[in-house]
C-alpha cells in the first residue's frame, strides 16, 4: 500500500488529510538550538582554561549526575560500549568466564564480554516489555557463569525484583546496561544504583546527548569506583604506575561542558516523552488501530524514560508498513533487525534459529516511531494516521486527536521548515 499524499516544498498540513509532509524520527537539532548560546559560552571556557580532559568540568558532572541520580559514584569515560568493558574488567572478568546478557539488545552489550575473551550466553526476553526474562537467566547459570547483565531497553528498567534475588542466590555481580535508561526508576530508585555497576552513554540520540560519545559509570560500592576510575587511564595510580592494565576511557572536558548544561532540563524532556508515549496511546486507540497494532506497555513498578517508542507489528507486515511510512517522510527504525544470538560474528558459539523464539519474533515484528521530547503532537497524529492509511483505516480526525484529559486540540508544529529526516538508519545507534 502507498500513501496517498502529494509530495510539496513545505512540511504543512497535506491537502485533505491535514497530516503533514513528513516528521522525523530524530530532531536533535531542536533540543540543541536553543542552547547555543550557552553550549558556546561553556566551550570557550574550556578553551581557555586548557584543561580538555578529565578537567574540572568532567568533576562537576560526574558530582551533578550523582546528586540526580543519588547514587555515592560516578565515573565518567569514553563511550557507553567502554563503560560496559570497564565494568567487567573492575568484577574480574577471565577468558572463559561466562555472562548472562538478553539476545535482543545493542551489539556492544555482548561486543564487551568477547573483547575479554568471555562468552556471552543469551538468554530470551518478555514479549510484552521486550525486557531480558528473568526465568530464563536462571535456567542458564551454569558453573563458569560470572556475571549477569540485564539491559533496561528502551528505558525501562528490567524486572529487578526477580533478577536481584537470582543474582544474590547464585553468588553473582549484577551489572546495568543503562545506556539507554537515564532517570529510569525500580520503586522509585533509579537505575544504575541498584545492581553492583550501572553502564550509561551520552551518544546524541539519548534522552541526555552529547555532542559525540560519552558514557559513564554508576556503583554503590567504594572498591568498585576505586578501581573504575584506575582502570579508565590505563590502571596508572599515581602518574606512570601502573599495577594492573587498563585502558584509555576518558571523557573529556568539552563534552562535560555541554552535559552539564543539558542536565537541568533532563527531567522534563524525560516528562514530555512521557505525555508523548500517553498521546500515542490516546490516538492509537482512537484510531481503531489497537487490534492490529500491539503498544509498549510501561510496568507501574518504576519510570520509564522512552527512548524509543517501538511498536509491534504482527503477522509479516512490519517491513511494508515501514516501506509506506518511509515513503510518507516518517521515520522510523529497526531495534534490532538481527538478534545477536545469531549474528555472523558468534556463529561459533553455536546458537541456531529457533533457541530464543521470543527474541527472534520481535525482530520481525517491533518498528520504533519518533518519541523524542520536542516532537509536536500534530506530528504524532501523522505518525498515526499514515499507519491507519497503510491497513485502510480512517485517519484520526484532528478534532478527535487530543493528548490527555484537559489538554488542547492538537494544533502544527512551529519548527518543521527547518528540519528534515535527522537520525536515518545509518546515523543512528541503539
Amino acid at each position: 500500500m502507498t500513501s496517498g499524499h502529494a509530495s510539496g516544498a513545505d512540511d504543512g498540513p497535506t491537502p485533505n488529510t491535514g497530516l503533514l509532509e513528513s516528521v522525523p524520527l530524530l530532531a536533535i537539532d531542536r533540543q540543541n538550538g536553543p542552547l547555543q548560546k550557552q553550549f558556546r559560552l561553556a566551550i570557550d571556557e574550556v578553551c581557555e582554561s586548557g584543561r580538555f580532559v578529565l578537567g574540572p568540568d568532567v568533576a562537576a558532572l560526574e558530582n551533578e549526575l550523582a546528586a540526580a541520580l543519588d547514587v555515592p559514584h560516578v565515573i565518567g569515560c569514553a563511550s557507553g560500549s567502554d563503560a560496559l568493558l570497564l565494568a567487567l574488567m573492575a568484577l574480574g572478568l577471565e577468558a572463559g568466564d561466562e555472562v548472562i546478557l538478553p539476545s535482543y539488545t545493542f551489539f556492544a552489550t555482548a561486543s564487551a564480554v568477547t573483547r575479554l575473551g568471555g562468552v556471552p550466553v543469551f538468554a530470551d526476553i518478555d514479549p510484552k516489555t521486550f525486557l531480558v526474562d528473568p526465568e530464563d537467566v536462571a535456567r542458564r547459570i551454569g558453573p563458569r557463569t560470572r556475571a549477569i547483565m540485564p539491559v533496561h531497553l528502551f528505558g525501562q528498567t528490567a524486572d529487578m525484583d526477580a533478577l536481584l534475588p537470582i543474582a544474590e542466590a547464585a553468588g553473582l555481580p549484577l551489572i546495568e546496561d543503562a545506556a539507554q535508561s537515564i532517570l529510569s526508576t525500580w520503586h522509585g530508585r533509579c537505575t544504575g544504583g541498584i545492581g553492583d555497576i550501572g553502564c550509561f552513554s551520552f551518544y546524541p540520540t539519548k534522552n541526555l546527548g552529547a555532542f559525540g560519545d560519552g558514557g559513564f559509570l554508576t556503583t554503590t560500592r567504594d572498591d568498585l569506583a576505586d578501581s573504575l576510575r584506575k582502570l579508565r587511564v590505563h590502571g596508572m595510580e599515581p602518574r606512570y604506575y601502573h599495577d594492573v592494565v587498563g585502558i584509555n576511557s576518558r571523557l573529556d572536558s568539552l563534552q562535560a561542558a555541554v552535559l552539564r548544561i543539558k542536565l537541568p532540563y533532563l527531567d522534563a524532556w524525560t516528562t514530555d516523552r512521557e505525555q508523548n508515549a500517553t498521546r500515542y496511546a490516546d490516538l492509537f486507540a482512537r484510531c481503531g488501530l489497537t487490534d492490529i497494532i500491539t503498544l509498549p506497555q510501561a510496568d507501574t513498578r518504576g519510570r520509564h524514560v522512552w527512548n524509543q517508542y517501538v511498536i509491534r507489528v504482527a503477522d509479516g507486515q512490519r517491513d511494508a508498513l515501514r516501506a509506506h511510512l518511509t515513503e510518507a517522510k516518517v521515520g522510523t527504525e529497526i531495534y534490532y533487525p538481527v538478534p545477536l544470538h545469531l549474528q555472523q560474528c558468534f556463529a561459533y558459539l553455536g546458537w541456531q534459529p529457533g533457541d530464543l523464539p521470543v527474541t527472534e519474533q520481535a525482530t520481525h515484528e517491533t518498528l520504533a516511531l519518533p518519541i523524542f521530547p520536542e516532537l509536536e503532537p500534530q506530528e504524532q497524529l501523522t505518525v498515526v494516521g499514515r499507519i491507519a492509511e497503510f491497513f485502510g483505516r480512517p485517519s484520526v480526525p484532528a478534532d478527535m486527536a487530543r493528548t490527555e484529559a484537559g489538554s488542547n486540540t492538537i494544533t502544527a508544529p512551529k519548527q518543521l521548515s527547518r528540519t528534515g529526516l535527522i537520525g536515518r538508519a545509518d546515523d543512528v545507534r541503539c
